[in-house]
């Protein structure tokens, strides 16, 4: 067995690239081969058989040149015409069986969403691929309103059980949590919908009650060098860390080390960082998106202001309730293996 994942590789590690590398290094553990085709324009990986196609035609002369068994496509964020055309014209390689994992879980609740239906093209060529992993129920049951066979749709959450090492942090974050508490951690893009400013703003107001607070932005994107400046016009700079990116090993051990993981998205899906946090015993606050596993402090979209968002800061540091060392009981321990079962089935 051969497999090839098409998706989106680290740097940054996002919660899909995380799941591409999980799965990768549990491939290559086991001694089976897997290649990686990374569709995205951060091409720093130099990691051995990752390729970084610059068009669509070179990802093609790759789809036809690389020899593998099974296809397994990756797609978060927004289903664009050209990843339907990318899934379509991996149906009709000949000999090769067609993976689907579709990350985006608030694709149902959008528009486009919201119109599933097997009389669409994207119902047909979903009806196509061998298997289909669903991340959360609700993205399940829109492929069943694509007419997609039950039979072929799994269940399977993205999250993996992360795991703690002792290689040292970098000296700039090991400062920072030694000079900082309580200290606040937020990990995602450095785009508008994450709202950053919001969780800076939030933390000048917390630092009246702690002086000694702290925020590590972990991450990168299009507002690096606005939310830099950002950062810098407060009197408070010092009490904000912008990390960038960093490998997740890095990221889980900063997170075990923080006090409160934020997640003030006004769009997003099953987000895999926050059941990280929650495995690690982390109090998470997020913005309800009416698909947070259990445990998670929900904030309404309808309070996404600094002042709210500091008393809920607030609430949980003084909780007991969400203090730290309350482990979620996550039941993905095994969810890469599961992927790699599927593999298995459908390679027989």
């Amino acid at each position: 067995m051969r497999v090839l994942q098409i998706g989106p590789y680290p740097p940054p590690y996002g919660g899909v690239q995380v799941n591409i590398l999980a799965i990768r290094k549990r491939l290559l553990e086991k001694g089976i081969p897997c290649y990686v085709i990374n569709i995205t324009r951060h091409r720093h990986s130099k990691d051995q058989d990752v390729y970084h196609p610059r068009n669509a035609f070179e990802v093609i002369k790759l789809l036809l040149r690389l020899e593998f068994d099974i296809a397994h496509l990756h797609i978060g964020g927004n289903l664009t015409p050209r990843l339907l055309g990318l899934c379509l014209f991996c149906t009709l390689l000949p000999k090769c069986k067609t993976v689907l994992t579709f990350h985006s879980g608030g694709y149902p609740s959008s528009k486009q969403g919201k119109r599933a239906h097997h009389l669409t093209l994207r119902g047909f060529i979903f009806r196509r691929l061998d298997r289909i992993i669903a991340v959360n129920r609700e993205i399940y049951d829109m492929f069943k309103k694509f007419g997609v066979d039950e039979r072929k749709i799994r269940l399977i959450c993205p999250f993996a059980l992360p795991q703690h090492n002792n290689k040292p942090l970098p000296q700039e974050i090991s400062d920072f949590l030694n000079s900082h508490s309580p200290v606040l951690l937020t990990v995602g893009l450095l785009e508008p919908e994450y709202n950053l400013h919001l969780q800076i703003d939030s933390l000048g107001l917390l630092l009246n009650r702690h002086p000694q607070a702290g925020l590590i932005i972990i991450g990168s994107g299009s507002l690096e060098n606005e939310l830099q400046g950002y950062i810098n016009s407060k009197p408070y700079s010092r009490n904000i860390l912008l990390c960038g990116d960093v490998e997740h090993e890095v990221t889980i051990q900063t997170m075990s080390k923080s006090d409160l993981f934020l997640r003030t998205t006004s769009y997003d899906g099953d987000a895999i960082s926050i059941r990280e946090a929650l495995h690690l015993g982390i109090p998470v606050i997020a913005t309800d998106n009416r698909m947070r596993p259990e445990g998670v402090k929900l904030l309404p979209s309808t309070r996404l202001n600094p002042h709210d968002l500091f008393e809920e800061v607030l609430y949980v540091l003084q909780t007991s309730i969400l203090s730290r060392g309350i482990k979620s009981d996550t039941p993905n321990a095994n969810n890469i293996e599961e992927v790699l079962n599927l593999y298995e089935n459908i390679s027989t």
